[in-house]
């Protein structure tokens, strides 16, 4: 049952020179109330405004990036470390926003980030962690939840740190198992708010919904110790990694080019929404019961690579914003928190690169326009006065769907029928 015993996200306006706000009547709300709830939210967030990441965001700023997210009644951030000045920043921020309105609302899924020995070097050993820079990152998240029961409600042990194609550095399950436990025991003893969830977040495949190499009986401790599972979706790699799915078959060679485009981005829906299932069915084979909730997933708006033009034709603004739509739907439909990646554009991901895909996952650019998937929160004038880097909140292409249109390429046309038809 929701603890909210009124919500009303005009409270306050039309108030007399002298009146004080009206704080909302609202009981703590934790994890469980937030998550997989319409009026809750989630996405990924990172607030890097500069091609590098040692140049941090102001407090300010992210105060303005939090502005821009609660109009769009997003409530619940995911973030990714705790040893950079982002996080904290961030809670900073929040904090202030909550005293200066106590009708702001925003909480946060805090992230500590796993590394295995050796990560980043040509000599990673997966057998081991990097043990110094992990547990500072559990203790500075620990930290953090403490000092602001109020807004985190989750943290998350590592980030993709058991998918075995993370080279760089994955560890074994049983490194997340240990601090998991950690985590766990600290609440248990009452150093840690009791109705803080525990999870990791991490592949779709790392959950059991992969190869039988992850079905270790570490997972299954793992899966047992979390409050929930937080997997990972992204259909829009597989459009060149494993691409049975993607394109237009038989039968679709007639149909007019948004109806081609729309038939190929519901069929990248399922197949998400089948990594989801698989995640389910392999907890169900354990007799397992745990919430599953999409940690992250995402579609870019522009690769020169693999997802391009010159690639599997996947990735601009409007297949961006078709897939957006209709993982929301799904999800909300269903009662699964969405971690949507991203909020912002973030062009310090892949620096060297300007065109590649992982600058581009925000739902705004990096000076704050509007993509296409939210052209039609523009409309409402929920972004009026609201604005980033001291620009306001526009649409991309000035607007012009004809324009954006002239920039989406067909997905490619398939011999056969699709999977599953």
């Amino acid at each position: 049952m929701l603890l909210v015993l009124i919500f009303n996200i005009a409270c306050g306006t039309g108030m007399g020179r002298n009146q004080q706000p009206r704080p909302l009547n609202i009981k703590a709300l934790a994890a469980k109330d937030i998550l997989g709830n319409p009026e809750y939210l989630a996405i990924s967030y990172g607030g890097y405004r500069e091609n590098s990441r040692d140049i941090q965001p102001t407090v300010e700023q992210l105060k303005e990036d939090m502005k821009i997210l609660a109009a769009m009644n997003v409530r619940v951030l995911r973030t990714y470390n705790t040893k950079l000045a982002e996080a904290s920043n961030l809670l900073k921020a929040i904090h202030e926003l909550k005293q200066e309105d106590p009708n702001f609302e925003m909480y946060v899924m805090l992230g500590a980030w796993i590394d295995c020995k050796n990560a980043w070097t040509d000599q990673p050993d997966h057998e081991g962690e990097d043990a110094a820079a992990n547990a500072g990152e559990i203790q500075r998240a620990v930290d953090m939840a403490n000092q602001y029961p109020d807004i985190v409600k989750i943290i998350a042990v590592g980030n993709e740190a058991m998918v075995k194609w993370a080279a760089s550095y994955f560890v074994q399950p049983g490194v997340i198992l240990k601090y998991v436990n950690q985590l766990q025991a600290l609440k248990q003893a009452g150093k840690l708010p009791k109705d803080l969830w525990i999870t990791s977040s991490d592949n779709f495949a790392s959950w059991g919904g992969g190869g039988a190499e992850y079905h270790v009986e570490d997972l299954t401790k793992l899966i047992k110790a979390v409050d929930y599972v937080s997997m990972h979706t992204y259909p829009m790699h597989d459009t060149h990694y494993n691409p049975a799915f993607w394109g237009n078959f038989e039968g679709e060679e007639k149909l007019a080019n948004d109806a081609k485009i729309a038939a190929a981005m519901t069929r990248a829906r399922d197949y998400a929404e089948s990594q989801y299932q698989s995640v389910a069915k392999y907890l169900k084979g354990l007799g397992i019961e745990k919430p599953i909730h999409i940690g992250e997933t995402g579609w870019a708006s522009s690769s020169n690579g693999h997802y391009g033009v010159n690639g599997s034709k996947a990735t601009d603004e409007y297949k961006e914003g078709l897939y957006y739509q209709m993982m929301r739907e799904w999800t909300t439909k269903e009662g699964i928190a969405c971690f949507y990646f991203e909020a912002f554009d973030e062009i310090w991901k892949d620096a060297a690169n300007p065109g590649g895909s992982e600058n581009h996952f925000g739902l705004f650019t990096i000076d704050g326009q509007a993509k296409y998937a939210i052209w039609d929160l523009v409309d409402k004038g929920i972004f009026k006065r609201l604005s980033r880097g001291g620009k306001p909140i526009v649409k991309t292409f000035g607007g012009n769907k004809a324009a954006l249109l002239q920039q989406v390429p067909l997905p490619p046309l398939k011999q056969g029928n699709a999977v599953g038809n």
